[in-house]
Order: structure tokens, then C-alpha cells, then sequence
């Protein structure tokens, strides 16, 4: 099997500022993620920025890095460019790994590409974890998923799905059965990077304000799978940050 991985690295960020350049130990954050890409086998890892800090500290430490352009409307829309721009094959695998991830488990990057490979009728692959917290289903900002007897995702949501109609929450217990909570970890194929940018953002990627919902609203297979490894949380905050910094020192 053979795969490309790109981190995307915007410089820009409303609750930290440069954040793919935060140092953590004596690298940049940036620096991390490319290390971690680099113990799967994917046969090349690609930094894609838009800006000539992070092109500048990827050159120092060894990075490929593609210059994109600066208006690009997410992240897979990068990502399409990256795609483009190396004239890569329809059904080359192309993992997106975020440049804010600087502990991600090289085990799931691989995994997630295995997934795609092994799955012809799924355009993406992603990953999941199972909820054991009755707060956690009811969090807006935990994104949850659920699939069919082959794995391929049914539906997306900030909301608790599927409802359990007769469980009484203020019990402070979780309802019986299973539940999981997406993982923002995707495997690609070009084609679709492809096919994506030309689709306008379907109704229902509006109203929850998810990007994979457009995939399904094109009638696009996603494979999902529980992950073999914890996925720590990326960095978002300042917060965020000094606990990563921590956790490594």
C-alpha cells in the first residue's frame, strides 16, 4: 500500500496565533506532527501552508512543504490543491493529519489508510472511539457517529446519536449500549479531494456545521472504524498547549 500524507498548517488562528510554530520543547508544534507522520509507512509526508514562516522552519528541519494558496475555504479544500499540484493518481491515498495534532499515534494514521485501501466503495476513511460518558453524548463539540454491519457511517452529529428514548439522564448514567464519538482523522481518495471542491456545502453541513456531511449528502461511502490507539485531543488553546507542553517534557 502506498500513501501521502499532508498536514495542513494555516498560520492564522482565532484563539492562538501561530500556532503551527508554537514551540513545545525545543521544536515547533509543526515539527511534532511531521515526526509522528513520519513513523507510518507512508511513502511521503507533505506540510502544506500558507505562509512563509512555517515554509521557512519546515525547510530547517528537513520538511517537505508545498506553498498553497491563502484562501481556501477548509482544510480539504487544501488538501484538493496539494493533490493537483503532485499530479497524483485518482486512487492514490492521500491521510490528512492536522498540523495541531502533535501527539497523534503513527499506528492510526496507518490504520486509517489500511481502511481506505481494503474498502473500494468508500471515497474516505475515518476513525472513532467509543463514548463512556453520559456528558460526552450531550456535548455539542463531540461530534458523533453511526455506522452500518459493514462500517461505512450512516450519519454525523453534534447531537446524541442514536436517541436513547428511555434513559433518564439526570441519572448521571450512561444508557446501555454503544456509542461513539468521531475522530477528526481522514484518509482520502484523490478522486474525491477532486470531486469535493466542485460541490456547493450541502443543507445539512450547514445546519450542523460539519464538513463530512457534504461527502454523504453526494451519496459518497465513508468507511469508519474504532481507533487502535488513543487519539489525544489536538491543540486549540493556550491551554491546550501548556498541558502538550507538559506531557512531552
Amino acid at each position: 500500500m502506498s500513501f501521502l500524507v499532508v498536514i495542513p498548517a494555516r498560520y492564522a488562528s482565532t484563539r492562538l496565533p501561530g500556532k503551527p510554530l508554537q514551540q513545545i520543547g525545543s521544536k515547533p508544534m509543526v515539527q511534532h506532527v511531521w515526526k509522528r507522520a513520519g513513523l507510518s509507512s507512508a511513502d511521503r509526508v507533505v506540510v502544506a501552508t500558507d505562509h512563509d514562516e512555517i515554509a521557512q522552519a519546515c525547510a530547517g528541519f528537513g520538511a517537505e512543504c508545498l506553498m498553497t494558496r491563502p484562501d481556501h475555504p477548509s482544510g480539504t479544500d487544501r488538501l484538493a490543491e496539494v493533490v493537483d499540484r503532485l499530479e497524483l493518481d485518482d486512487e492514490h491515498i492521500v491521510v490528512n493529519v492536522q498540523g495541531d495534532e502533535p501527539l497523534i499515534p503513527a499506528e492510526v494514521i496507518e490504520q486509517v489508510a489500511e481502511n481506505l485501501a481494503h474498502h473500494s466503495s468508500a471515497s474516505i476513511a475515518t476513525l472513532c472511539e467509543a463514548i463512556d460518558d453520559p456528558a460526552v453524548l450531550l456535548d455539542p463539540n463531540a461530534v458523533k457517529v453511526v455506522f452500518d454491519a459493514k462500517g461505512m457511517a450512516l450519519y454525523f452529529s453534534r447531537a446524541c446519536i442514536p436517541w436513547p428514548r428511555d434513559h433518564d439522564f439526570d441519572s448521571g448514567t450512561m444508557p446501555a449500549g454503544k456509542w461513539y464519538r468521531h475522530l477528526g482523522l481522514y484518509a482520502y481518495r484523490a478522486g474525491f479531494l477532486r470531486r469535493y471542491r466542485t460541490w456547493s456545502p450541502a443543507p445539512l453541513e450547514t445546519l450542523e456545521s460539519l464538513e463530512q456531511l457534504r461527502a454523504l449528502f453526494q451519496g459518497e461511502g465513508i468507511h469508519v472504524a474504532e481507533a487502535v490507539a488513543r487519539v489525544p485531543g489536538g491543540v486549540d488553546t493556550p491551554e491546550d498547549l501548556e498541558a502538550v507542553r507538559q506531557l512531552i517534557a
